[in-house]
């Protein structure tokens, strides 16, 4: 008798189904305030699992087992966003009212800017702010983690770049073709800094490679004070980062940056409930 499945394939699908036991397990607890069993569960998960393809990291943060971490990890985004892409949409704008790439395009025309020769939209998405800036740019780039989503916003014919990378890595490291760095005019990440934590990295990457006076716009959630407890950032009950005001204020202008504007905003609905944020654009100086 032949066995068609290799002894390792049959340690993956053992392992795997571990995984996802102690991970809903997790859930389960979790959502019965049950802190204790939940952080146990997570904690098997995550020995299974340490690319943290489950935000596993981030759950333990939100349940006051550990600190925030400094960024959500990326095999958890890029699998989170590959698994919702083909409904991304539809979840975003439909079911919890994102309008935030509108809302961009409406202060470029307020503080009356632009338009801009070349956009960077990092944490592109399906192209929503691709589509939001098209009328205002004449070159856009877009960078996003998830390689389902990036195809999405290929078929938008949107971009005349297209790429799948991580926003601060990208930010860093992106040659073209010739070895040569390009800067950006514009440079928006509307939904990222809720998946950043801390800023500094992104906003380091930002500033040198933005164009002389070039632009920086990008979404953030806050948490009251109360929340915060006078930190920086942290894990907020909805599984993302939150960052308070001041900390971004002081962040920009450390990274070179004046901020033209920093408006509170709804950034989306959560469980029906308005999540609070802000639309910030800055200028590099």
């Amino acid at each position: 008798m032949i066995d068609d499945e290799h002894p390792s394939d049959q340690e993956d699908d053992t392992e795997n189904e571990a995984l996802a036991e102690a991970y809903n397990r997790g859930l389960e607890r979790q959502k019965a305030g049950d802190f204790k069993g939940a952080e146990a569960a997570f904690r098997e998960a995550l020995a299974l699992d340490p690319d943290d393809s489950g935000g596993v990291s981030v759950r333990l943060a939100a349940i006051g087992a550990e600190t925030s971490p400094e960024k959500m990890p990326d095999a958890y985004v890029a699998t989170l966003f590959d698994q919702h892409a083909d409904v991304f949409d539809e979840i975003l704008v439909d079911e919890l009212g994102y309008c935030v790439p509108l809302l961009v395009r409406d202060l470029i025309a307020k503080l009356e800017i632009g338009p801009f020769a070349r956009v960077l939209d990092l944490g592109c998405g399906t192209g929503l702010t691709g589509m939001a800036l098209a009328d205002c740019s004449v070159h856009r780039t877009g960078v996003d983690l998830s390689e389902r989503i990036v195809e999405l916003a290929y078929d938008r014919e949107v971009y005349e770049d297209l790429y799948v990378g991580e926003a601060v890595e990208f930010l860093k490291d992106f040659e073209e073709e010739d070895g040569t760095r390009p800067g950006w005019d514009l440079i928006a990440a509307t939904d990222v800094f809720p998946y950043l934590g801390a800023v500094e990295p992104f906003l380091e990457g930002a500033a040198d490679r933005l164009t002389p006076r070039g632009y920086l716009t990008f979404s953030t959630e806050t948490l009251s004070g109360a929340l915060l407890q006078g930190r920086p950032y942290m894990v907020g009950p909805n599984n993302r980062f939150a960052q308070s005001e001041d900390y971004v204020r002081t962040a920009l202008d450390k990274a070179g940056f004046d901020i033209l504007t920093m408006d509170p905003i709804t950034v989306r609905q959560e469980a029906g409930d308005p999540v609070p944020g802000h639309l910030v654009m800055a200028q590099i100086r």
